[in-house]
């Protein structure tokens, strides 16, 4: 008797368990979703320790003043609403600095109350401009290579993501530049129709560094008018465009700017990705609908941030286009490290891509497949495949570029590794001295 009651009591527990597994079920909007490859690659980081080209922030500290304004702020002792919530759309001091820089920039007035968001980062930037302008059915048009939350974003909102990649040109006798990775327009065109209500602009872009060009911008603008079609244009690689080439806002163009939503980040502008400050400047008919996504989200972000963020900008807008100014140094440094990467890559055996702009650079790493035992890792591609097994067995982490496109287009990158540059000089060189020696020494 005592053991039917025990047994009893064990099924009992099943069921109740197995009642709750069945009804807590993750929502079927987010069915399909997978771990994210940051997820993992972190973890990995932990697991391995090795030197991590992998993640896109800097491995030093940021520009002084911008720290030391941080912690002025927070000492601050004679304002007791800077440690209190902000408005919620953005604290004044921050929006009136934003307001002031991108009307200058884009050669229109905006409003600071009414046409500038300040959210949690670009991440929840891209959430509230995905999530306010997209209904079940809408398509979004997202060009690939992307930053993978935009997709799961669109399907949460009920969107249809209708992606249309980048293809590298075939070039001879020199290296690929991110310029040759193009657009087919005519397969562009053809995916515009009367349910688009969005294309996803990523210009700087993450991973290739390409500047979309004037033609480029001017051929998707077209479309966009002849469609009434939204573009949401993320920018937060602005300020880090390498010359000859210039950074193109899309809103200037003619007939844009009541149609674009535009997204910068403080945390790439001033190298404190960990500050998480993003914005969003549009029309105020856009940005209505942001503003009900954010505020019954997020409502509102991090105060003495927001507040040493607006001071660090007026700082800078002081001395925009001299030499001293961070978004003019910070290119060239960053210039400096690009073509450092790009000679001992190509030592080694890889071919990166030369990027225009931004702390990224893919490089296809083929002729070095017979150094790595690709049977080692069961995933199901062959760049995660390559940098779990480098991550594991050579110390040095990159992150499997395939996560920026959709399924069908995965093969594009599925020969490379995306390394980020924004990093030490120390760091590259011992990144070059770690993958020296492991082909020196590899069979």
């Amino acid at each position: 008797m005592k053991l039917v009651s025990t047994v009893f009591k064990h099924f009992s527990k099943y069921m109740k368990m197995s009642e709750i597994n069945q009804k807590f079920v993750l929502p079927q909007r987010y069915t399909g979703s997978e771990p994210s490859v940051w997820t993992e690659y972190i973890q990995l980081a932990l697991d391995y320790k090795p030197l991590n080209l992998g993640q896109g922030f800097p491995d030093e500290f940021p520009p002084k003043y911008v720290t030391d304004t941080l912690v002025e702020v927070a000492k601050d002792r004679s304002d007791y609403t800077i440690h209190q919530y902000a408005r919620g759309f953005g604290h004044p001091r921050l929006i009136k600095a934003l307001a002031k820089l991108y009307s200058k920039l884009i050669g229109r007035q905006i409003n600071e109350r009414t046409e500038i968001l300040v959210c949690i980062g670009g991440y929840e930037a891209l959430f509230s401009a995905i999530s306010g302008h997209t209904d079940v059915g809408d398509e979004v048009i997202v060009i690939e290579p992307y930053f993978d939350c935009y997709e799961p974003m669109i399907k949460y909102a009920g969107g249809i993501p209708r992606f249309i990649p980048l293809r590298p040109k075939e070039v001879s006798g020199r290296l690929l530049s991110s310029a040759d990775w193009v657009l087919n327009k005519e397969e562009l065109e053809s995916l515009f129709n009367e349910k688009t209500k969005m294309i996803i602009v990523n210009s700087p872009n993450n991973p290739l560094g390409k500047v979309f060009s004037m033609e480029e911008l001017t051929f998707i603008a077209d479309l966009c008018k002849k469609w009434n079609v939204l573009c949401l244009s993320d920018e937060v690689y602005e300020w880090m465009v390498f010359k000859p080439h210039k950074h193109i806002r899309i809103a200037t163009l003619p007939g844009m700017w009541e149609r674009t939503i535009t997204i910068g980040s403080g945390g790439k502008t001033f190298s404190v990705t960990g500050w998480k400050v993003g914005w969003v400047y549009c029309p105020e008919n856009l940005m209505k609908n942001l503003h009900i996504v954010h505020q019954n989200s997020v409502y509102t972000g991090v105060t003495p941030v927001q507040v040493a963020t607006a001071i660090a900008f007026e700082i800078e807008m002081e001395r925009m286009e001299s030499d001293d100014c961070y978004f003019v140094s910070l290119a060239r440094e960053l210039e400096a490290k690009r073509d450092y990467m790009v000679n001992f890559l190509v030592d080694i055996g890889m071919k990166p891509t030369i990027p225009d702009a931004g702390y990224f650079m893919l490089a296809d790493w083929s002729a070095l497949e017979s150094k790595v035992d690709m049977n080692s890792e069961n995933d199901k591609y062959n760049d995660f495949r390559f940098t779990k097994w480098m991550t594991k067995n050579v110390g040095l982490q990159g992150i499997p570029p395939s996560a920026f496109f959709s399924s069908p287009n995965k093969y594009l990158a599925e020969h490379c590794v995306r390394y980020c540059y924004m990093k030490k000089t120390e760091t590259l060189k011992q990144a070059e001295d770690i993958l020296k020696q492991w082909k020196a020494t590899a069979k």
